[in-house]
């Protein structure tokens, strides 16, 4: 086990010892450890990163993964085409829940999106994927680059159409959240989508993407539904 790896387990179960009874430890705390290890990784290159990384995955903590994803996305200038192989496989291997999901597709995932846009179109399969986190993962995925302004030849309302009836509660709330990033960099494309759609989208998505909308706007969309 590479050193690095080693002292992250210790470190880890120290903090869960100091975990009050019946209680998670603070995912804050576990970014302050994973800045603190970085600083000692002695190189930096991609690919000896990416390999401490799938080391931390493989112990199939939480814990651990929150800093796999967290160094993953430390190397974000080193991201190349041939990275979304990488993180592909760490989506499907090692994910298996919606806060894993969230945390690597809002940070690193999210951010190989924005930097190479021409992804887009792989991401429009996971619509249709087994996996219902990465079905989630194709609406999450964009929140980075709607959030930054920063998403031409993305297109959100192509996967919120192909999740649109989606079954799965966490998939509609997935896009719903989507939806809402969306209303705040382009509010009145999202008011004239839901105002389509209000008849389709299920009530948990539709509530989801109102969040943000003033309250007058939301309370006249709210009546549609």
């Amino acid at each position: 086990m590479n050193h690095i790896v080693e002292e992250a387990v210790g470190r880890i179960e120290e903090l869960e010892k100091k975990a009050p009874e019946g209680k998670h430890i603070v995912t804050g705390d576990i970014r302050r450890l994973s800045a603190a290890l970085f600083r000692k990784v002695p190189d930096k290159d991609i690919e000896k990163v990416f390999a401490l990384c799938e080391e931390l995955l493989e112990q199939r903590s939480w814990a651990l993964g929150v800093i796999a994803f967290d160094f993953a996305y430390r190397v974000k200038n080193q991201y190349q085409e041939s990275t979304y192989d990488v993180f592909f496989r760490w989506l499907k291997d090692y994910v298996r829940g919606w806060g894993d999901c969230d945390d690597f597709c809002t940070h690193a995932f999210g951010e190989l999106l924005r930097q190479k846009k021409s992804l887009f179109a792989k991401v429009i399969t996971w619509t249709e994927d087994p996996d219902f986190w990465v079905r989630r993962a194709s609406a999450v995925i964009l929140i980075p680059s709607i959030m930054r302004e920063d998403y031409d030849g993305i297109e959100p309302f192509v996967i919120s159409d192909r999740l649109m009836n989606h079954e799965h509660d966490l998939v509609q709330k997935g896009y719903g959240w989507m939806l809402k990033a969306l209303s705040q960099t382009d509010r009145c494309a999202v008011e004239e989508y839901l105002t389509v759609n209000h008849t389709r989208m299920p009530r948990t998505a539709y509530r989801y993407a109102l969040e943000k909308f003033d309250r007058e706007t939301r309370d006249r969309l709210m009546k549609l539904s």
